[in-house]
């Protein structure tokens, strides 16, 4: 029973933050439109960003109140949520196609992403034992923006087709970035005490309640996004939902993190990073094999078991 009202704060938190992130999103687009920015940037900056909003909020206040145990943990365990079972249910629901440019750029970029973090969290760079400082989250900082900038020089030919939004009334913006500001603040400040609490009650690590309970509630922006985008048959939102949030989660999300404090690493999670790495894997060998550049349905149920796989081992074999 101890729980039960941290658990219950936990989850008004999730909602708080994913409506938050909405809202926020909603805002920022309607001010982007405002100031004559393309279809294509609002996307790839504003709405992009939007989605991991939920993992850079909880890893902030996370930090800031020093447990930054959460952030790495919270990181690690989103991304491999997106490509397991977001990836996954997906392509259950409309087989995913995949662009040229994604397959360039966008899957070659999410591997060099997590091999960053592995290195830096191994200490392969500096003497500073198993964390992640502040100069390594400049440098995730400036791949990030790297990217940023690879993405606009090298834009899909596709994208260009965009429909024209409209901007909300500058009455309706307002709220939506002031709501949006307030339910992030609250979101932050109820996960971030409460996961905590339930780590102390449950006897578990930080890090094992980031990888799992954090990392699957801050992930439900992508999940939601993809599924939606699935339905519609749109499959190039799906997956670049997945892939683009993946790239901001290590570079934007756990650079700014970082900055904050240093970022412990327990060597346990080197597993866990290893899935991540096979997810990327199995991503890229499913997209090769079969006819076109394609996830199919049956691939996405293996990535869906692949991801069951993932919690049983992150919980029952911690």
């Amino acid at each position: 029973m101890e729980s039960l009202v941290p658990l219950l704060l936990l989850a008004a938190g999730f909602v708080a933050l994913i409506l938050g992130a909405n809202w926020l999103v909603n805002g920022a687009t309607s001010v982007g439109i405002r100031a004559k920015l393309s279809p294509l940037i609002i996307g790839l900056t504003i709405v992009a960003f939007g989605t991991s909003l939920p993992e850079m909020i909880v890893n902030v206040f996370s930090c800031v109140k020093g447990s930054p145990g959460l952030a790495i943990g919270n990181i690690i365990g989103s991304n491999t949520m997106n490509i397991l079972l977001i990836l996954g249910v997906s392509a259950i629901v409309w087989p995913i196609d995949v662009s040229r440019i994604s397959i360039r750029r966008d899957i070659p970029v999410g591997f060099v992403a997590t091999l960053a973090i592995t290195l830096m969290a191994n200490y392969f760079f500096t003497e500073q034992s198993h964390t992640i400082n502040w100069i390594e989250g400049l440098v995730l900082l400036a791949l990030g923006l790297g990217y940023l900038l690879l993405t606009f020089m090298k834009k899909d030919p596709q994208e260009e087709g965009e429909d024209a939004q409209q901007a909300m009334p500058w009455g309706k913006t307002i709220l939506s970035l002031v709501f949006g500001i307030a339910g992030l603040w609250l979101g932050g400040e109820l996960v971030s005490n409460n996961a905590q609490i339930l780590a102390r009650n449950w006897g578990m690590s930080e890090s094992t309640i980031g990888l799992t309970i954090v990392a699957t509630a801050t992930s439900l922006p992508e999940l939601i996004t993809s599924f939606v985008a699935a339905l519609k048959k749109n499959s190039g939102i799906a997956i670049g939902n997945v892939l683009g949030s993946n790239i901001m989660n290590i570079f934007m999300v756990l650079g700014v993190s970082a900055l904050i404090t240093p970022l412990p690493f327990e060597p346990m999670m080197n597993k866990q990073l290893l899935i991540l790495f096979a997810a990327n894997a199995l991503m890229l060998l499913f997209v090769f094999t079969g006819k076109g550049r394609k996830i199919s349905r049956w691939e996405g149920a293996l990535l869906t078991l692949g991801y069951v796989g993932f919690m049983w081992f992150s919980l029952v074999m911690q």
